[in-house]
C-alpha cells in the first residue's frame, strides 16, 4: 500500500456513520456515498500526527481525492505549510477539485499572515475565475485578510463587481460586507446605500449584518430601511 492510501485507510476507520448523515445535510453538494463521517477534533488531530511526513506528501500529490473527508484533510495540511509560495502552488493545484463550500472555507493558511503584499496581488487570481469554489475562496481571503489595517476602497469596490448566479459565491460576497460593516461601518455603508449588489445578496447582507453583535442598534435600524423589497 502506497503512502497516499494509508492516510485514506487512517481515515476510512474514523467513519461515524450517524455524523455522515448530519455531515450530508450541510453540503448538498457533496455526494453523501462520498462522505466518511469524521468530527472535526478528529480531523484535527489526525492532521498533526500527519503534518511534514511522507504520508502527507503523498497524500498532497494524488489528486483528484474520492471522499469528502480526503478533500478536507488536504485542505488542513495546506493550512500547515511553512512557506508560501508552497502554499500558494498548492492551493492552485488542489482549488479545481474543491466542489463545496466547507473545504473551501476549512483553508485559512497561517503562513498568509506574514505575506500580505504578494497575497493582495494574488486574490484578484482567483476572484476573477469562473470556478464557485475558487472565487468563495478568493473573497474569504479578502474577508480574513484585508478588512483592517491593510484595508483599501478598492478592495470593496473589487468583491461588489463580481457578477454570479451561484449561491455559494454570493452567499460569502454577503458575508463579506456584513463582516465590513462591523469593522469599517463608515466605509462600507456608501456600497450598501448605492445598492451595487444584487438584490438576494444585499438583502442577504442586511440581515447578516443586523445580526452582528458589533453592529449598533442605530446602525442596525438605518440598515433595515435599506432593504429592497421585492415586487
Amino acid at each position: 500500500m502506497d503512502n497516499s492510501h494509508k492516510v485514506t485507510e487512517k481515515l476510512l476507520a474514523l467513519g461515524e456513520p450517524a455524523y455522515r448523515d448530519f455531515l450530508a445535510k450541510l453540503i448538498p453538494t457533496v455526494d453523501p456515498s462520498t462522505i466518511i463521517g469524521i468530527r472535526s477534533p478528529i480531523m484535527r488531530s489526525l492532521t498533526k500526527e500527519l503534518t511534514e511526513t511522507p504520508d502527507a506528501e503523498a497524500f498532497l500529490a494524488e489528486l483528484p481525492h474520492k471522499y469528502y473527508e480526503e478533500n478536507t484533510l488536504h485542505g488542513i495540511l495546506i493550512e500547515r505549510i511553512g512557506s508560501y509560495d508552497r502554499t500558494i502552488e498548492a492551493i492552485d493545484r488542489f482549488l479545481p477539485y474543491v466542489d463545496n463550500w466547507a473545504t473551501c472555507d476549512t483553508m485559512s493558511p497561517k503562513i498568509f499572515k506574514k505575506h500580505h503584499a504578494e497575497l493582495a496581488g494574488k486574490i484578484p487570481e482567483w476572484i476573477h475565475s469562473d470556478h464557485t469554489y475558487t472565487i468563495r475562496f478568493g473573497v474569504g481571503m479578502r474577508m480574513a485578510h484585508f478588512l483592517e489595517e491593510d484595508y483599501r476602497p478598492d478592495i470593496a469596490d473589487e468583491v461588489a463587481s463580481i457578477v454570479s448566479d451561484e449561491y455559494y459565491v454570493n452567499m460569502m460576497i454577503a458575508w463579506f460586507f456584513a463582516t465590513a460593516l462591523a469593522k469599517r461601518y463608515d466605509d462600507i455603508l456608501p456600497v450598501i446605500e448605492s445598492r451595487r449588489l444584487s438584490v438576494w445578496t444585499h438583502n442577504k447582507t442586511i440581515q447578516k449584518a443586523v445580526e452582528s453583535y458589533r453592529i449598533t442598534e442605530d446602525q442596525k435600524t438605518y440598515l433595515k430601511s435599506l432593504r429592497i423589497r421585492r415586487k
